[in-house]
């Protein structure tokens, strides 16, 4: 594999997972931090590894890691015979590419994970063009300052780019028209949506969209509300692909509801350009189900992330808070939790183990009407 390349297979590859907290970190519960961060690392396929954990309260801009955390880094690295390191952060262009040099193996951050991940778990057409968008566009801010090799001379007399003509500038073409042809293709997959959308509007069908922190439970809720069976697992970014059913309660038909792909803390932003077509259904919502894994330490900061994120694709829609997974709560901290929750707005506390648990959810989904029919 290539230096700074995605891994294709995770066959008996030893790797060294290092969770950095960074000064730029916010997460009110690092040690869930952590966790997400290996659960990520699992999800993209690691099996074999050794976690080791830093505090930094600099950044080094050349290696991002200050030089003492450096030397013991590269120390625990040779110890444990690993072939590759994931780092919980995100790491510039430049630190990444020395750090390949002083470790001489493949180095991914929380981007390449993340991306990595998406490539993996995506399906649909759809969703492999939105990835592969991603990737090519975070391949062009990698570009910058690769080498020399990159600086010489590719153009000649005759050659499309014209003489003179480096092979960065050539490299960066031949990405800029891959992404134009991707998008073209993205394109008419949203035609077709776009049609579909303009008929349930036209017949006013009610649309209500899951959204959430990835893993809080949202296919788990799609399957549970309309018996389908969407791919639900424990584990990060499950779900990529859009998915709209219909939604009856107690025969009544309420309207379509779709899942979407969850967010995530410091989430790459070419993920979010790339699946901002995926995300614009949002748009046309007429409520949101904001999906909350009640039993995570971290739940407060992920309602913080999908607030954010729903401000940054400027979403604002009416909204319905679902603690899901109550179960996994001792009744006392339950209510302390949903207690500090207060001033956020309406919510219900819900979980999939048995039909009845999800009884307030669809209680109130059976006497909710969109806005635009309220007298």
């Amino acid at each position: 594999m290539a230096k700074g390349g995605l891994i294709d297979t995770r066959f008996h590859i030893k790797t060294l997972l290092v969770g950095v907290q960074s000064p730029h970190n916010k997460t009110s519960d690092i040690d869930s931090y952590y966790q997400e961060f290996v659960n990520l690392a699992k999800t993209y396929g690691v099996t074999d590894y050794d976690l080791h954990l830093v505090k930094l309260r600099d950044i080094d801009s050349k290696y991002f890691f200050t030089k003492g955390k450096l030397h013991d880094l590269k120390e625990i690295f040779d110890q444990s015979k690993a072939e590759e390191i994931i780092i919980s952060d995100q790491l510039a262009n430049q630190q990444e590419r020395n750090l390949q040099d002083i470790f001489d193996c493949p180095i991914l951050d929380r981007t390449r994970l993340i991306l990595a991940i998406f490539e993996k778990s995506a399906v649909t057409a759809e969703g492999k063009t939105q990835v592969e968008i991603a990737k090519l566009n975070f391949e062009k801010t990698r570009l910058a300052g690769k080498g020399i090799h990159l600086e010489q001379q590719a153009g000649a007399i005759g050659v499309r780019g014209g003489p003179g003509e480096t092979l960065k500038e050539k490299t960066l073409r031949y990405i800029n028209k891959n992404i134009h042809t991707l998008k073209q293709k993205l394109e008419k997959i949203e035609r077709s949506r776009e049609s579909q959308r303009k008929q349930r509007l036209n017949q006013k069908v009610p649309h209500i969209c899951l959204v959430g922190y990835t893993n809080a439970g949202k296919s788990s809720i799609l399957n549970a509300l309309t018996h389908s069976d969407v791919l639900a697992k424990d584990q990060l970014f499950a779900t990529l692909d859009s998915t709209t059913r219909q939604l009856f309660i107690k025969d009544t038909k309420v309207g379509v509801i779709s899942d979407t792909v969850g967010f995530i803390q410091n989430l790459p932003h070419q993920l979010i350009d790339a699946f901002k077509s995926t995300l614009a259904e949002l748009q046309y919502a007429d409520l949101l189900l904001i999906v909350i894994d009640i039993a995570d330490s971290n739940w407060k900061s992920h309602i913080n992330t999908v607030l954010e994120t729903l401000e940054d694709l400027d979403v604002e829609k009416e909204a319905l808070f679902v603690f899901n997974k109550s179960d996994k709560l001792e009744s006392e901290e339950l209510q302390k939790r949903v207690s500090e929750f207060g001033f956020f707005g309406q919510y219900v506390v819900v979980n999939t183990l048995e039909k009845e648990n999800l009884a307030p959810l669809k209680k109130y989904l059976a006497t909710w009407r969109p806005k635009r029919d309220r007298s």
